[in-house]
């Protein structure tokens, strides 16, 4: 094994710097042979090992050894190519995480947002292909209820008395339901339901000024408009459509895939987990 504090590699002309260790992830791999001198493909060249391979895909492999993720930019596509230097350095963990290619790759999200305006209420209705993000959604949005005086929803301000949550309805994992506005109770009094959307801290009562605001934190967190349109005609619900293109999730090596345990490169024999 080398003494080396660091060690230096030139991998088709692109160098490269680390520390043994970091090579010693795997001991069973052509790197780690490298070190000792076992390895004829790597030649030392002026205190440096070369090897005449793909250096710019080498850099995803010091960054699996150093994090034992996997983790590539959403335009990435060369997974063969990447696939096929794994296995050449005989870091066959590595290759069984790039054969999950479908949870490497980006995926488009689609999101719809359903508004509809009755006399002095509005009426909201989110529809999202990730639950994850209606799970958010959900965690950001606040309705609150009280009386007030009959005033309509022209005033933006609620009444003195405290406001009582009230629970998002949630049909399923991929949407909720909420409204805003105000209808009549006994008498001359209002029951009113205030939206507020974080990190804003407003309470609104309107609306349209709450679609505007849903609108905007959808816009900033990546959501593309991608269409707007009336689903129905007799009741006039707008429909608002977006999408984004959701970053790779990043996968690792689950714990029972040690670093140090054996690697054959038998297809299914570790496990993956999706990276927090």
């Amino acid at each position: 094994m080398s003494s080396r504090e660091v060690v230096t590699l030139n991998v088709g002309g692109v160098r490269f710097v680390t520390r043994p260790c970091t090579l010693l992830q795997f001991p069973e791999s052509r790197l780690a042979r490298m070190l000792g001198g076992d390895d004829p493909e790597f030649k030392l060249v002026n205190g440096e090992f070369f090897v005449d391979r793909d250096g710019a895909l080498f850099s995803y492999i010091m960054d699996f050894l150093r994090t034992l993720q996997v983790s590539l930019p959403a335009d990435f596509s060369d997974f063969q190519r990447l696939r096929r230097e794994a296995e050449f350095y005989e870091l066959y963990p590595l290759a069984e995480l790039l054969g999950q290619e479908h949870l490497l790759r980006p995926r488009l999200e689609i999101l719809e947002v359903r508004f509809f305006l009755h006399e002095m209420q509005a009426f909201f209705r989110i529809f999202g292909s990730c639950s994850s993000t209606v799970e958010m959604l959900a965690e950001q949005i606040t309705v609150l209820t009280g009386q007030r005086p009959g005033q309509g929803w022209s005033s933006p301000f609620p009444s003195q008395k405290p406001l009582i949550p009230l629970p998002l309805e949630r049909p399923s994992h991929h949407d909720l339901v909420f409204q805003c506005g105000t209808d009549c109770s006994a008498g001359d009094q209002f029951v009113a339901r205030y939206v507020s959307i974080k990190p804003d801290s407003r309470m609104l009562i309107n609306g349209t000024n709450v679609l505007g605001l849903l609108i905007d934190m959808l816009l900033k967190d990546g959501f593309r408009l991608i269409s707007t349109r009336t689903a129905s005609s007799d009741e006039k619900v707008e429909c608002y459509s977006f999408e984004r293109t959701r970053r790779p999730a990043s996968l690792s090596i689950a714990p029972n895939q040690h670093p140090g345990s054996s690697g054959t490169g038998q297809a299914g024999r570790s496990q993956v987990q999706k990276g927090k």
